[in-house]
């Protein structure tokens, strides 16, 4: 599916984080932590819905190699980032959707792991996964996850 361009206010990484040895889990892990404690998404201007976005994204070659993260809302174009969050601009880009149902954070970790091993023709543009009203319930969530691919 073809998803338009988008702009997202919220947090990231300070530094790009790896999955090797676990490190993405646990950076990834502190920075929705961060997010949660500093009540970020009730800073963000001009939201275009309650969805909490996580992006991978800016990554250096594939899975197996460095990439940013990022967590945020989707805004309306244009919007200024507030001072200590931060914009970041989705591409258009051509998607794969994989929907995962489960217990958080176990059901995610899990569909990424059967996504490394897919043979899905992935573009590593920018992936991100949506949290809205069905993933609440941690016990029994439901997440979309986006892919980027090759068209």
């Amino acid at each position: 599916m073809q998803e338009s361009s988008f702009q997202l206010i919220g947090i990231q990484l300070p530094e790009k984080t790896i999955n090797t040895h676990g490190q993405s889990n646990i950076d990834c892990g502190n920075l929705w932590q961060q997010f949660e404690k500093e009540k970020v998404f009730d800073q963000i201007p001009n939201k275009l819905s309650q969805e909490v976005l996580a992006v991978y994204h800016d990554y250096d070659g594939d899975h197996t190699q460095p990439f940013a993260y990022f967590i945020g809302a989707k805004v309306q174009p244009g919007t200024a980032a507030p001072e200590g969050l931060v914009s970041l601009q989705i591409p258009a880009q051509q998607y794969q959707k994989v929907t995962v149902q489960g217990k958080m954070p176990d059901c995610v970790s899990s569909a990424w792991q059967d996504i490394w091993a897919s043979n899905i023709a992935r573009s590593y543009g920018a992936d991100y996964e949506v949290y809205d009203e069905r993933s609440h319930d941690w016990a029994k969530a439901e997440v979309d996850i986006y892919l980027s691919v090759n068209s």
